[in-house]
């Protein structure tokens, strides 16, 4: 049996997380929910349905996201696997199993959760995600030769190999910054083509101006970053 922790970083989310935490399979020995400094009761929920909860007080995603990776290196177990996964339910926790398989029954050592066209529920990504997905996977597949199609949060990643990316990006480059990388270093990837439906709330990156422009400034800022290194 595979050890995995999911670390799922939430900012208001309270009306939400508990639905994702319900949805994880059993198969998951710890949820970490990291609270981005939220203003709700996403803490007390989330601890209420059964998740470990930390606080993080510096906003953004990739602050949050580390926090979760302190908590896990500062416990005596480590987990073979961590799972991310968003606070809003956009995703299908059940999925994970999907998700995690290429790496417990195959020999991956990352995996991404792909939200394709086919499985999206109409309007649970916008035209600047999709754009900015398109884009960034275009510059990927032009620079690096990758085969990536989208920069989904639901992600699955060998524990010793995602601490030899030595992650850094605090805020909106996290997901770019990973797949990155990962071609760097060589991880064995791979896509699963998972559903995908409206999230509860508005989102705090692609429902507004501001987070869609930073985000497109980080991923681009990214991949400009590593094809100056390459």
């Amino acid at each position: 049996m595979h050890h995995i922790k999911v670390i799922i970083p939430a900012y208001n989310e309270a009306d939400a997380i508990a639905k994702v935490i319900a949805e994880i399979p059993s198969m998951v020995r710890e949820i970490i929910v990291v609270d981005n400094n939220s203003t709700d009761l996403t803490a007390t929920v989330a601890q209420n349905a059964g998740a470990t909860v930390l606080k993080e007080t510096r906003k953004g995603y990739g602050y949050a996201c580390l926090k979760g990776l302190e908590y896990v290196a500062s416990l005596e177990i480590k987990p073979d696997i961590i799972v991310f996964l968003d606070g809003d339910y956009s995703d299908y926790p059940g999925e994970l199993t999907q998700i995690v398989a290429p790496i417990t029954d195959g020999n991956m050592d990352f995996v991404i959760g792909a939200r394709v066209a086919a499985l999206r529920e109409k309007g649970s990504m916008t035209p600047v995600q999709i754009f900015g997905n398109g884009l960034a996977t275009f510059l990927m597949r032009i620079f690096y030769g990758a085969t990536y199609t989208d920069l989904g949060p639901f992600r699955a990643i060998s524990y010793n190999k995602l601490l030899q990316l030595r992650m850094e990006d605090t805020t909106y480059g996290w997901t770019i910054e990973m797949q990155l990388k990962a071609l760097k270093h060589r991880l064995k990837y791979v896509e699963v083509p998972v559903p995908y439906k409206n999230r509860i709330g508005v989102s705090k990156v692609s429902g507004t101006v501001k987070g869609s422009v930073m985000a497109g400034i980080k991923i681009i800022g990214w991949i400009i970053k590593y094809s100056i290194k390459k």
